[in-house]
């Protein structure tokens, strides 16, 4: 019987630790989620910001070349070879470094002559000879010689001038985008500060910013219509090419932490 109580009162002590254990977790526990403090609930504005700045283009671009069309490929290959060695000097001949002169596009292909046959009623293409377009790209800072390089290929034998634009260098769009970028980031920091002012708040923080792409509007051809350009050339008047500002703008969304005043 001794024995019996003291089994028993060893299972005792062993469920009263137990339970001691199990309450010093859950104090524990309850203690841990007491000091924890809550995330602080932040107060934000987003706004976008805006810059546009207007910026004097100084890269001008020109795509012309020689169109030809004889009955062997041979026969086209080597006549538009000739005149586009001419047309090259002439560009040379008119200020431009040879390292400004660039082919754009070079194809070959051939041209069918399509007729139905009167007694069985089909289609037949009958191969008429072989088309050759070759076409150079100039881009030079020399934005006043543009009549010079059109009239020059053109009298030496260019036969289509398919753009002329000028536009801003890639150096030129990094630095006009440097500054930008800050324009437009001030630009939403008045925003804010206006939308805030009647509020009785004010910024007491960044959060994120977001930059939009460089935003230049895409190049727009001087003219339109190659062929008036080459029938003025071979007229004699010179051609007249003018360029003009290009608008530049950027965009940046930036997320103001604010508090009271």
């Amino acid at each position: 019987m001794n024995k019996t109580i003291g089994l028993a009162a060893i299972a005792s002590v062993i469920l009263v630790l137990a339970f001691a254990a199990s309450l010093t977790q859950i104090s524990s526990q309850a203690t841990a989620q007491e000091t924890t403090p809550f995330p602080s609930r932040e107060k934000v504005i987003s706004v976008t910001g805006t810059a546009t700045t207007s910026v004097d283009p100084d890269l001008l671009v020109v795509q012309f070349g020689v169109e030809t069309q004889e009955n062997t490929a041979k026969q086209a290959l080597e006549a538009n070879s000739n005149l586009m060695t001419n047309v090259v000097d002439a560009i040379i001949n008119a200020g431009i470094d040879v390292d400004d002169i660039s082919t754009s596009r070079f194809n070959i292909q051939p041209i069918y002559d399509s007729y139905q046959d009167k007694l069985t009623g089909r289609y037949t293409q009958e191969l008429k000879g072989y088309r050759v377009s070759n076409i150079v790209m100039v881009e030079t800072t020399s934005l006043d010689s543009a009549a010079d390089i059109i009239d020059g290929g053109v009298s030496a034998g260019a036969n289509r001038v398919d753009s002329v634009y000028f536009t801003l260098s890639p150096q030129k769009q990094l630095d006009v985008k440097d500054n930008l970028i800050s324009q437009a980031v001030k630009n939403a920091e008045s925003k804010a500060n206006k939308a805030l002012d009647p509020l009785n708040h004010k910024i007491i923080g960044v959060k994120a910013i977001s930059l939009s792409e460089f935003g230049i509007p895409y190049p727009q051809p001087v003219y339109a219509r190659s062929f008036d350009m080459a029938e003025s050339a071979f007229a004699g008047a010179p051609t007249p090419v003018f360029s003009s500002d290009q608008d530049v703008s950027t965009t940046a969304n930036v997320i103001f932490l604010i508090g009271s005043n």
